[in-house]
């Protein structure tokens, strides 16, 4: 938010301290020269020898000294036993934390005037604005990012650029503009309906039972999938005919054979539980009349939720054939061929990197990983995920689940309350956490599970559903083509391969010939996109040429490392940026990032974090002038080099110091006692934690 001049004094004041050096010495690198040939077969970067400089001290042995002396710090209070808070503690101290003057009531912000809170005495935040001015840092230079809207800050005296401040327009005004630009909010009757576990969801439940994924049958069921997935992982490929076969001898889940479709079926369907209502539409409009009379106290919420399960029910479970349910391609499709796809990326690929991408030639954009569990619970910072941009012309939503019922569930009430075009599942995550409840990566090896799940979610949805996955869970044991076939089958419209087993995690290169294969094996219904290293326009355009099957390729390290990859790719270029022009980008990502999270103290810190998290990537940007071979590999090495400039530099360190630095040219001073440690180990290349 600050001008180049000030950006210049400050890595001025930097060089003075001796943070930077400003030229290269000669020959300064004190190691023996190698050939860039031989630089690439050891995958170190192979940089120009006149920028390259002595590495730094190594900052192991300084953790390690550290560490020791931490430890023996917290030696003699190793005996102490911790105290443990109660819930009614904690709530009271965090009530005494609202009620500070750092937090001054939202609405007292917004108009400046102490009358203007509802809850007079009875509010949870501060009335002292008096107070709360005194102790407010001091504002940030810029403008605030509300300004061009000619409108009022929503945040009022609370804004770090309250000085530039206009008026003449009201605070509703200036929340209306933000909620124009961005949707997929959650409301709140919807939210305590999902926190009492009272939302309906009839369309995914009606579903579920004609699959014999839910009621009577569903135990028997669950034993056969379990023999499916053993048969599965020995290797073989007949575990759809011995699921037929088994459901046809026990009349268990005739829904996979919809010409077998027996009215013995409806007839078990009707003796299941009021929960699931029974088949037969007088009975059901009975029974839903007595249980508007009977549960008197029911909202209205609910009632109509009762009513379109009586439709639904008309729907889903009164045509015994299924003759007429929706196939995948009579959905409204989309064409991935060709289209510069941004990955859903993990805590950075929030909705301000998005919007930096789609600056930058993006085409394709989909929301950070959301679980299935906690967006049915009604968590609001998992619905945050979902958040959409009015820039964002083609977006989805990526979910991970481990059972039938939670996705399509999921679909149902994402369907009913965001717009999106379309719904990727995950299949693919390595995260322990996530396969060790049985989603994510894990999902590769219960063949059955998967073909559930992506049944289930396709025939609640009206919108394509996509898949990604890895190659396969255990390195050396691909198993993506002898399912590619049947995941076309089951209803998804695409697949995202992500060229690297769940064993592999991001370590070695990605397997892009069994990317190949599995795309020449798909059927043509099922659009295939390849995914993993690529980071120039000619990683994109070998992909492309060697095989006609793939649609298209998914961008994801390559983005973070330098989002203006897909313009290299669109102008077919190598793009030499400058450390100003990637300054500048960062800046667009600081007003994005204000404008999302907010301009108060909270907002600022927030984007500030999410910056740093960032940074970690970017360090591992080379810029092209630098390199004797480009382009840049993403498994590259970089050695400790100079830049062109200071600010070059600068962006090059791997210190988490250098990277808050940066972030303080851009939002002011850190706070006191203010620490960072990237979430994710980006700069760690290969190592073998990664195996």
């Amino acid at each position: 938010m600050e001008d180049s001049s000030k950006d210049l004094s400050v890595l001025t004041d930097l060089k003075k301290e001796g943070v930077l050096a400003s030229q290269p010495p000669p020959n300064s690198n004190g190691t023996t020269q190698r050939t860039p040939k031989e630089l690439v077969a050891r995958a170190i970067a192979p940089i120009k020898p006149e920028f390259l400089r002595p590495p730094p001290p190594s900052r192991t042995t300084q953790n390690d000294a550290a560490s020791d002396a931490n430890a023996n710090a917290k030696q003699p209070q190793a005996n102490l036993v911790k105290e443990k808070k109660s819930k009614r503690q904690i709530k009271r101290e965090r009530r005494q934390e609202q009620k500070s003057a750092s937090n001054l009531c939202p609405e007292i912000a917004k108009t400046g005037d102490v009358n203007a809170c509802s809850y007079k005495d009875k509010c949870r935040f501060s009335h002292d604005i008096e107070a709360f001015l005194a102790q407010k840092p001091a504002d940030l230079e810029g403008d605030c990012p509300f300004i061009k809207a000619d409108a009022p800050c929503p945040y009022g005296l609370a804004c770090r650029f309250v000085g530039t401040h206009k008026d003449g327009a009201s605070a509703a005004t200036s929340n209306l503009l933000k909620k124009c630009s961005e949707v997929n909010g959650l409301s709140k009757d919807v939210q305590k309906l999902l926190w009492k576990n009272k939302m309906r969801f009839t369309k995914a439940d009606g579903v579920l039972k004609s699959l014999g994924l839910m009621g009577p049958n569903w135990k028997k069921k669950q034993l056969v999938d379990k023999e499916e997935d053993e048969v599965g992982l020995s290797g073989s490929h007949a575990a759809d005919e011995l699921e037929c076969k088994k459901v046809a001898d026990d009349s268990m889940d005739c829904s996979e054979c919809p010409s077998k479709l027996s009215a013995a079926v409806n007839a078990e369907d009707a003796c299941a539980t009021d929960e699931f209502r029974p088949s037969k539409k007088a009975k059901c409009v009975a029974d839903e009349k007595c249980s508007d009379e009977v549960e008197g106290d029911a909202t209205v919420l609910e009632k109509d939720s009762e009513k379109d399960f009586a439709e639904m029910t008309d729907d889903v479970v009164a045509e015994p054939d299924r003759s007429l349910k929706i196939h995948p391609r009579e959905k409204m499709l989309i064409d991935f061929r060709e289209k510069l796809y941004l990955a859903p990326l993990t805590t950075v690929g929030n909705l301000p990197f998005r919007r930096v991408c789609k600056t930058l030639g993006a085409d394709v954009t989909c929301g950070e990983m959301a679980m299935c569990t906690n967006l049915l619970q009604g968590q609001a910072s998992e619905w945050a995920l979902l958040r959409r941009h009015s820039s964002e012309d083609l977006f989805g939503v990526q979910i991970c689940g481990a059972y039938p019922d939670t996705i399509a569930r999921t679909v149902e009430l994402i369907e009913k309350e965001c717009t999106v075009d379309f719904i990727d599942i995950n299949m693919g995550c390595p995260i322990d956490i996530v396969v060790d409840k049985g989603a994510g990566s894990s999902l590769l090896t219960r063949p059955a599970r998967m073909k559930g799940i992506i049944q289930a979610a396709s025939s609640t949805a009206d919108r394509p559903i996509t898949v990604k996955v890895r190659t396969g869970y255990f390195e050396g044991k691909n198993r993506i083509d002898s399912l590619i076939a049947d995941i076309g089958s089951w209803g998804a419209t695409a697949v995202t391969i992500h060229g690297r087993s769940r064993q592999q995690r991001y370590s070695k290169l990605a397997d892009w010939d069994y990317v190949y294969q599995c795309a020449r094996k798909a059927p043509s219904a099922l659009q295939v996109l390849g995914n993993g290293d690529v980071f120039s326009y000619l990683d994109w355009n070998k992909h492309i040429s060697d095989c006609l099957e793939l649609s298209s390729c998914m961008i994801a390290r390559g983005a973070l490392i330098k989002p203006w990859l897909f313009t290299e790719i669109k102008e077919q270029r190598h793009w030499d940026i400058s450390s100003q022009e990637r300054l500048n980008i960062f800046k667009d990502y600081v007003r994005f990032g204000l404008e999302h999270w907010g301009s108060d103290k909270k907002g600022v810190e927030t984007t500030r974090h999410f910056l740093l998290e960032w940074l970690s990537y970017t360090c591992r940007y080379i810029p092209v002038g630098l390199l004797d071979v480009i382009p840049q590999r993403l498994n590259w090495r970089p050695p400790s080099y100079y830049g062109r400039d200071d600010l070059e530099t600068l962006m090059a360190s791997d210190s988490a110091a250098d990277w808050i630095q940066i972030s303080e040219m851009l939002l002011g001073k850190v706070p006191d006692g203010f620490t960072f440690a990237p979430k994710h180990k980006s700069n760690a290349y290969d190592r073998a934690e990664n195996g």
